[in-house]
C-alpha cells in the first residue's frame, strides 16, 4: 500500500505552482513513498530509552571570554574613508526617499 498517491503529489505540485508531467508525477510519487517509508522505519527503531538529540556527537561552546582590548579610535578608523559625515562613513544613497 502506497503512503502517498499520485493525486496527492499532483495536489502538492499545484500548491507549489509546479507544472509536472504525468511521468514526473509517477516518478515523484514513487520517490516520496520511499522517503516516507524510510522515515517510518526510523520511527520504529527509535527506543524510548534513547534520549532525543540533534547531533551524533556532543557539541561544546567555542566562544572566547569577552575581554576589553585596545582598538582604533573613531579618527583612526575613518582616516582612510573617502567621505566622512558626523564621525561616520558617508556612502551614496541607494534607497529612495520613501524607504
Amino acid at each position: 500500500m502506497s503512503a502517498i498517491t499520485r493525486d496527492e503529489v499532483a495536489h502538492l505540485a499545484r500548491l507549489s505552482r509546479l507544472a509536472l508531467s504525468d511521468e514526473e508525477l509517477d516518478h515523484y510519487a514513487t520517490q516520496l513513498d520511499v522517503i516516507i517509508g524510510s522515515v517510518a522505519r526510523v520511527s520504529e527503531v527509535a527506543a524510548e530509552d534513547v534520549p532525543p538529540s540533534s547531533h551524533a556527537l556532543p557539541l561544546t561552546n567555542v566562544f572566547r571570554p569577552d575581554e576589553v582590548r585596545p582598538c582604533l579610535t573613531p579618527e583612526q578608523a575613518l582616516s582612510g574613508a573617502p567621505a566622512v559625515e558626523d564621525q561616520r562613513f558617508r556612502v551614496p544613497r541607494i534607497l529612495g526617499e520613501e524607504a
